[in-house]
Protein backbone atom coordinates (compact mmCIF):
# COMPACT_ATOMS: atom_id res chain seq x y z
CA UNK A 1 0.00 0.00 0.00
CA UNK A 2 2.71 2.47 0.91
CA UNK A 3 5.31 1.57 -1.69
CA UNK A 4 3.00 1.18 -4.69
CA UNK A 5 0.20 3.56 -3.59
CA UNK A 6 -2.47 0.98 -4.48
CA UNK A 7 -5.73 -0.15 -2.90
CA UNK A 8 -7.50 -3.44 -3.62
CA UNK A 9 -11.25 -3.93 -3.94
CA UNK A 10 -13.66 -6.75 -4.81
CA UNK A 11 -16.19 -5.47 -7.35
CA UNK A 12 -19.11 -6.75 -9.42
CA UNK A 13 -17.79 -9.14 -12.04
CA UNK A 14 -19.72 -7.34 -14.80
CA UNK A 15 -18.19 -3.93 -14.00
CA UNK A 16 -15.71 -2.53 -16.53
CA UNK A 17 -12.44 -0.84 -15.59
CA UNK A 18 -13.82 2.56 -16.60
CA UNK A 19 -16.96 2.07 -14.50
CA UNK A 20 -14.88 1.04 -11.49
CA UNK A 21 -12.49 3.97 -11.96
CA UNK A 22 -15.31 6.50 -12.21
CA UNK A 23 -17.13 5.06 -9.18
CA UNK A 24 -14.02 5.02 -6.99
CA UNK A 25 -13.05 8.56 -7.97
CA UNK A 26 -16.52 9.80 -7.06
CA UNK A 27 -16.92 7.78 -3.85
CA UNK A 28 -13.44 8.34 -2.45
CA UNK A 29 -12.85 11.81 -3.93
CA UNK A 30 -9.42 10.79 -5.28
CA UNK A 31 -7.69 10.68 -8.67
CA UNK A 32 -6.92 7.18 -9.95
CA UNK A 33 -4.04 6.71 -12.38
CA UNK A 34 -4.55 3.08 -13.34
CA UNK A 35 -6.86 0.12 -12.77
CA UNK A 36 -5.77 -3.52 -13.02
CA UNK A 37 -8.29 -6.32 -12.60
CA UNK A 38 -8.37 -10.08 -12.37
CA UNK A 39 -10.85 -12.86 -11.74
CA UNK A 40 -9.96 -14.91 -8.66
CA UNK A 41 -10.24 -18.69 -8.46
CA UNK A 42 -13.41 -18.27 -6.44
CA UNK A 43 -14.99 -16.25 -9.27
CA UNK A 44 -14.75 -12.77 -7.74
CA UNK A 45 -13.36 -9.77 -9.63
CA UNK A 46 -10.45 -8.13 -7.79
CA UNK A 47 -9.39 -4.62 -8.75
CA UNK A 48 -6.08 -2.93 -7.96
CA UNK A 49 -6.44 0.85 -8.07
CA UNK A 50 -3.24 2.90 -8.32
CA UNK A 51 -3.86 6.30 -6.79
CA UNK A 52 -2.23 9.55 -7.88
CA UNK A 53 0.66 10.89 -5.82
CA UNK A 54 -1.57 13.62 -4.38
CA UNK A 55 -3.67 10.93 -2.66
CA UNK A 56 -1.56 8.53 -0.58
CA UNK A 57 -3.26 5.14 -0.28
CA UNK A 58 -2.52 4.99 3.44
CA UNK A 59 -4.50 8.22 3.99
CA UNK A 60 -7.45 6.95 1.96
CA UNK A 61 -7.42 3.61 3.81
CA UNK A 62 -7.34 5.44 7.15
CA UNK A 63 -10.26 7.65 6.08
CA UNK A 64 -12.23 4.50 5.13
CA UNK A 65 -11.44 2.89 8.50
CA UNK A 66 -9.23 0.10 7.13
CA UNK A 67 -6.20 1.15 9.16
Amino acid sequence: MQTENKLTFIVDRKATKEEVKKALEELLNVKIEKINSLITHSGHKKVYAKLSKENPAIDVATKLGFM
